[in-house]
């Protein structure tokens, strides 16, 4: 008699989902016994054992099975023999890694099952219906859309990525019908990804507007007559035998034949006998050395084998955390022993604490120095007396410090030897925080820089979250350290005993990464992307935040009042259009006069029973009525005046008089600079108002501002990566190029080209290179979809090697995992085979990323070889902005530094590669960036 019934909870796991998610998320590893690939097996043992730690305690499941895919032949390729017929091949170097899951899987003690001629979804589907049907909870780890249909009366989903809990009503938001009838939704839409075909032309949308008004696909098929437009009408009477089929094909199967109960999925402990041999098979250190101190055995000793030549390693051995010394320096005598270690080793680990996360106003609190791991110091300087954690403490300094010059002149030669490597987590920081102290730290390397070269585009390269994913570690947090709110505290008030192992260890954890991390960057040939682009930008970027660039605040100041009136008359306008007052500013209140006073379609409720308001709605309304239109222009007048014309005054420095940006070069994967504290580079230049603001961005006395911009870079980079005949000869001509392509696609001669039509072209050459759709296209011209869908066909029609282009790059990226600049760097797209929305997404940021990450490697290779060339003109480079830089000139030497810099700019791509397209550079200058660029 069955056991399982009330009281029960069943925890299901997507095995694939979890192969998948592994195999992308990590880089290639192997085996070094034998070189076998082992990547996705790593990840997916980290991932179950993750699972295991976390599902303890009340709500921890009572039985538990990861549910794997048997075979590609299902009983549904028999209904219809494309079905998943446009799935890509498995990976090569996957292949052999799947059997071992499923070994992973039961060394773990957690049962694995799989069936013959049915989906791994069929299995989770008969196991739920049985567990609900016995009274039990089911809990579905997956984001798996198709499992959403067995949502409800107790099973409920986890999107383990997200962290997110997936229930009636989050099924409601996904498909706009509840799980009963997403089959029926799904069965109408189709789905591109298994090559169920559906109904043509009727997306997920609509087919919940039309399950929804007909109650489920029966009765809308028996009823089609009734539907109002002809063309939807004539599609499901004609395709009504291939929607019913698309519906068995998606109807997951609640009676799969198994061979096995709910009982045997009984939740069991990990059995060290079997589990840590497996681990030791797999030279799996780390792993090993973590769960063998989870279970209360000792570790598998794994042999040191030799790795083959080219092949990624795992973590090298290094003594545990907890063996860990870290000491606290507080007099002359123990910082110049850890000097002479330093000297000795040749590196150190270095990291700052200071009083706030702004480099150019923030005080130096306390240094720390690594040379080996376990082995890490701290050097309290400024912490202050009886310090408990109390914002209110008292202000005078610590006993058992030294004086912060006395610690600097002792460290300043060591900091700035060039013969000592020193090691940093983000080191631009620290360098920044040191400059202001008259020490140039030089040379460098960078652990975060050093991730991003390896694994751009799967993760972030934040210090916590490398230490847990790479070291099995997670670091000392800083809230409890700090508190958060009103009652936060700065560092300096952190007692110097928590301080010691809190900032101790930061330095103990890069230097760890730094040994790891190392190796890697040959092995994955991205060296010469870390030594080019990576590490030689953090001191170019370091002086430029710190040179600043002067803001006129009195400028500021009328642009706000103006920008006020601007949106006085705007709200008029609006109110006079809507018949009515109301607050603009309202999310709320404007879906009420759009949906329910106007009648405007397309009305969507969220959670909070409001309508739906956001650009992309308006974009689409704004096509229909001039209301949304003039709401759009109110937002992007009230975005420049809060986000730019006020805020940026609050952002200038009170003691130089500028504006200090930091940079990001670890932001996006495609190697494109990120700029914050303020955003500098999102000041919006198409528009009149949007241009203004850099009349507040002015020159010193006796200086101009110089703006030196790349020419439609990115189009050139496609012309010769996509190898495109009629771009690259208009490129050599000095055409127009978006008269040009609307010549090309228009059949407009170029001695009558209008505006409207040049406008037109300029946005298709530009969508194309970010994977714009119809409906994108249709949004940024304000046509309808269809002819914008018109523009894009004809586009490929006349430039075929767009095409091919694209093809070649999503099939690159699903067999390796990611895609290339021309210059090495790699920009991994984990998620390439996924389904769904984001399948769209992630094909999108493939085409474009060897794209525009050529276009950020060019500008990046410009900026390293920049100082050196200008520094003896009296010029400083101040910002980057996309394809632009900025400097600050001495008038009597703009020429001579705009032709230095130009052809610096213009040969920045050789000797490494050789474009196909001349780079070309505009140049403009003025007393302000409005009059310069």
């Amino acid at each position: 008699m069955s056991t399982f019934g009330k009281g029960c909870h069943l925890h299901l796991i997507d095995g694939s989902a979890y192969i998948f998610r592994a195999f992308h998320a990590l880089p290639p590893l192997t085996r070094k016994s034998d070189g076998l690939p082992i990547g996705a097996v790593a990840g997916f043992c980290n991932m179950i054992q993750r699972y295991v730690e976390d599902n303890h305690g009340p709500d921890a499941p009572t039985h538990v099975a990861v549910i794997f895919d048997k075979g590609s032949h299902t009983f549904r390729n028999d209904l219809y023999d494309q079905y998943k017929a446009n799935r890509e091949a498995m990976p090569e170097e996957l292949r052999p890694q799947i059997p071992l899951t499923r070994v992973a899987t039961e060394a773990f003690n957690i049962a694995c099952k799989e069936l013959e001629g049915y989906e791994a979804d069929d299995i989770i589907a008969t196991l739920a219906c049985q567990a609900r049907e016995a009274g039990g909870r089911v809990t579905i780890i997956s984001s798996d859309k198709d499992l959403m249909q067995l949502v409800g009366g107790g099973v409920e989903m986890l999107d383990a990525m997200k962290n997110r809990r997936i229930d009636r009503e989050g099924v409601m938001e996904k498909f706009g019908v509840p799980p009963e009838r997403v089959v029926d939704v799904q069965a109408l839409a189709g789905d591109s990804v298994d090559n169920v075909p559906g109904a043509p032309g009727i997306g997920i949308k609509t087919a919940a507007l039309l399950i929804n008004e007909f109650g489920d696909l029966e009765n809308l098929l028996d009823r089609a007559e009734e539907i109002k437009q002809p063309k939807r009408r004539q599609t499901l009477i004609d395709m009504r035998e291939q929607i019913e089929l698309s519906k068995k094909l998606v109807q997951l199967d609640c009676d799969t034949p198994l061979d096995f109960s709910l009982d045997d999925l009984e939740v069991r402990d990990p059995d060290p006998e079997v589990l840590m041999p497996f681990l030791a098979e797999m030279e799996f250190r780390t792993l090993s050395r973590r769960i063998a101190e989870k279970l209360g055995v000792e570790a598998p000793v794994i042999a040191d084998v030799p790795a083959p030549a080219d092949t990624a390693v795992e973590t090298p051995e290094m003594p545990s955390f907890d063996a860990a010394v870290h000491e606290c320096v507080r007099d002359a005598d123990s910082l110049r022993s850890w000097i002479a270690q330093i000297e000795e080793r040749g590196w150190v680990a270095v990291d700052t604490e200071t009083t706030g996360l702004n480099e150019m106003t923030a005080d130096l609190v306390g240094i720390s120095l690594c040379v080996e791991p376990g082995h890490a110091c701290y050097i309290p300087l400024i912490h202050k007396a009886g310090a408990t954690g109390d914002l209110f403490g008292s202000d005078d300094l610590a006993e058992g410090q030294m004086a912060v010059q006395d610690a600097l002149d002792l460290l300043k030669p060591v900091l700035e030897d060039p013969a000592i490597l020193k090691i940093g987590q983000n080191m631009k920081y620290d360098a920044k925080i040191f400059a202001r102290y008259g020490i140039d730290v030089a040379p460098i390397d960078d652990t975060m820089l050093m991730s991003y070269a390896l694994h751009g585009g799967l993760h972030g390269h934040g210090m916590d979250t490398l230490s847990e994913r790479y070291l099995a570690h997670t670091p000392i947090p800083i809230k409890p350290l700090l508190g958060t709110g009103k009652s936060a505290i700065t560092f300096d008030r952190v007692p110097i005993d928590d301080a010691v192992p809190y900032a101790a260890e930061d330095a103990d954890v890069t230097l760890r990464l730094w040994q790891t991390f190392k190796p890697l960057l040959h092995r994955s040939r991205v060296t010469t992307v870390y030594e080019t682009l990576e590490r030689p930008l953090v001191p170019v970027l370091a002086q430029m935040e710190r040179n600043g660039i002067k803001v006129d605040r009195d400028t500021l100041s009328r642009m706000s009042n103006a920008f006020a009136q601007k949106m006085a008359g705007l709200e008029a306008e609006i109110h006079e259009l809507a018949g009515e007052s109301f607050n603009v500013g309202s999310p709320k209140q404007l879906g009420e006069i759009l949906f329910d006073k106007m009648g405007l379609e397309g009305g969507k409720r969220g959670k909070t029973g409001a309508y739906a308001t956001g650009v992309d709605v308006l974009e689409d309304l704004a096509t229909e009525h001039d209301l949304p239109a003039r709401v759009l222009d109110w937002r992007q007048v009230s975005k420049l005046k809060s986000t730019y014309t006020d805020a940026l005054q609050t952002h200038i420095n009170p003691d130089t008089g500028r504006v200090h940006t930091s940079y990001s070069i670890a932001g996006a994967s495609t190697g494109r600079l990120a700029s914050t504290d303020p955003n500098l580079q999102n000041i919006p230049v198409r528009t009149e108002e949007g241009r203004r603001i850099r009349e507040a961005f002015v020159a010193e006395p006796g200086n101009l501002l110089v703006s030196l911009d790349y020419s439609q870079i990115e189009l050139r980079i496609l012309a010769h990566i996509a190898d495109i005949p009629a771009l690259k000869q208009a490129f050599a001509e000095g055409l127009d190029i978006h008269a040009m392509t609307a010549s090309e696609m228009f059949d407009v001669p170029m001695d009558k080209m209008t505006p409207d039509v040049r406008r037109k072209a300029k946005a298709i050459n530009f969508g194309v290179i970010y994977g714009i759709s119809g409906f994108g296209l249709a949004r940024n011209l304000r046509i309808p979809r269809a002819e914008a869908q018109g523009f894009i066909d004809r586009y490929f029609e006349r430039f075929p090697g767009i095409r091919a282009y694209m093809d070649d790059t999503k099939g690159f990226a699903r067999e390796h995992g990611y895609v290339e600049t021309l210059f090495g760097r790699r920009i991994h797209t984990p998620e390439i085979s996924a389904k769904g929305p984001r399948a769209g997404f992630a094909q999108r940021a493939a085409i474009n990323a060897p794209i525009q990450g050529t276009a950020a490697d060019v500008i990046r290779r410009a900026m390293v070889r920049m100082p050196p060339v200008i520094e003896d003109l009296n010029a400083k480079m101040l910002l980057q902005v996309h394809d632009e830089l900025l400097f600050e000139v001495a008038e009597d030497t703009v020429d001579e530094v705009i032709a230095r810099a130009r052809e610096v700019m213009e040969g920045a791509a050789h000797p490494a590669v050789r474009l196909d397209v001349k780079l070309t550079v505009d140049a403009g200058q003025g007393a302000n960036w409005a009059e310069a660029h």
